[in-house]
């Protein structure tokens, strides 16, 4: 039997309990917004050691902590909505033995929390929703300032994850973190983020597993440093699941997607890109139109078009895509020179944008010279 705390080592709140459907349960109850970080905590995204996501709060934002710090220190401050709090299974609620004559989905009662340690240790709680808020309070120069919370118990982190991506989706927060966590979820999302879910699920496997060729490479909330935007490889795996390469193991009789084979493909791909341009990888956008977003959406459409080549029934290797590329060395010119797109058309290298037009100029150029130099000689040759 679970031994009660004693009343110093917990905060009992009076609560509300709603159901929503079946399984569902909610608490919403106000508290001093100084005693937050006491038992809730902020679960910042990371990697660990095995390079698998944790957490998933965005660092925080000072200069926005400290308008609200401002606000909060001002007469008449009121902040009306609710910070969102997930509770592992040591927070319990207590019905009363009166409840209120009222909906049957709703009771009233006692929210028992322990506390955390003074050194933030062990506390039950994460913050969902509100951490720029809740650190404001905790900062600002007042004695307290009672705030709403709405709460779920759960001790599925993936759970905390899935809510904090549904209640953010919608709100100006970086999308990279919201596609960073989406292969840690398996709830249903809006459509959007579903589509994005397997797209996503791939460029973490491209950009953390040991033998992929663009470990380390892409650009994403735990990995700063990435000199690929994971926008660009979304647009252009979702491009390629689409209508391209990967469409064909998009086989959901079998059991869903075929990711293995789609990644060794990718990885393949990549694998080739690097050894037939190796002064353009791996670079800055600014140094290398390869890296940059135009550079990648285009040679994904280059994939699509060397995997239409050699046909369905045998996808290409690593040694079929250099085979494939290599012909196309003197005509790109992806860190210096200027590219010849015909009918007086001349421009730098650099000058390509990340733009729809440049996107369409470029794919078009790049796919024409692969047709005459490479498609077109090996129907000669056959």
């Amino acid at each position: 039997m679970k031994q009660p705390l004693p009343e110093a080592d917990v905060i009992r709140l009076p609560a509300l309990e709603i159901r929503q459907g079946p399984k569902r349960l909610l608490y919403s109850f106000a508290v001093d917004g100084k005693l937050l970080h006491r038992f809730a905590a902020v679960s910042r995204i990371h990697r660990n050691d095995t390079d698998q996501i944790k957490g998933y709060q965005r660092p925080e934002v000072r200069a926005h902590i400290n308008e609200i710090r401002s606000y909060i220190e001002s007469d008449g401050a009121m902040i009306p909505n609710a910070l969102v709090v997930a509770f592992d299974a040591a927070v319990s609620f207590e019905p009363a033995e009166v409840q209120m004559i009222g909906p049957a989905y709703a009771r009233v009662g006692t929210l028992v929390i322990p506390l955390g340690s003074l050194d933030g240790s062990d506390r039950p709680g994460w913050i969902v929703d509100g951490q720029q808020r809740a650190a404001a309070i905790r900062d600002a120069e007042v004695a307290k300032f009672p705030v709403c919370v709405t709460a779920f118990i759960t001790d599925d982190a993936q759970e905390q994850r899935e809510q904090f991506i549904l209640v953010n989706s919608t709100k100006p927060l970086p999308k990279g973190l919201i596609y960073e966590l989406l292969p840690n979820t398996e709830s249903k999302l809006p459509a959007i983020l579903q589509r994005r879910r397997f797209p996503a699920y791939l460029v973490d496997r491209l950009n953390f597993d040991a033998d992929s060729p663009m470990r380390g490479m892409i650009q994403t909330p735990t990995n700063p440093g990435g000199v690929v935007k994971d926008n660009s490889m979304l647009r252009m795996l979702e491009q390629s699941l689409s209508e391209g390469m990967l469409y064909r193991f998009r086989d959901r009789t079998a059991g869903g997607p075929q990711a293995d084979n789609m990644l060794l493909l990718l990885k393949d791909f990549w694998g080739a890109v690097a050894e037939v341009f190796p002064d353009a990888w791996n670079k800055s956008p600014r140094r290398s139109r390869l890296m940059h977003g135009a550079g990648i959406i285009c040679m994904g459409l280059l994939m699509d078009a060397v995997a239409d080549r050699t046909g369905p029934g045998s996808p290409p290797s690593k040694d079929q895509f250099v085979a494939d590329l290599l012909p196309l060395v003197p005509v790109c010119k992806w860190t210096n020179g200027y590219w010849e797109f015909g009918a007086g058309t001349q421009r730098k290298w650099n000058e390509i944008q990340n733009t729809a037009k440049d996107i369409q100029l470029l794919a078009n150029y790049l796919l024409y010279q692969y047709k005459a130099l490479v498609w077109d000689q090996a129907l000669k040759r056959a």
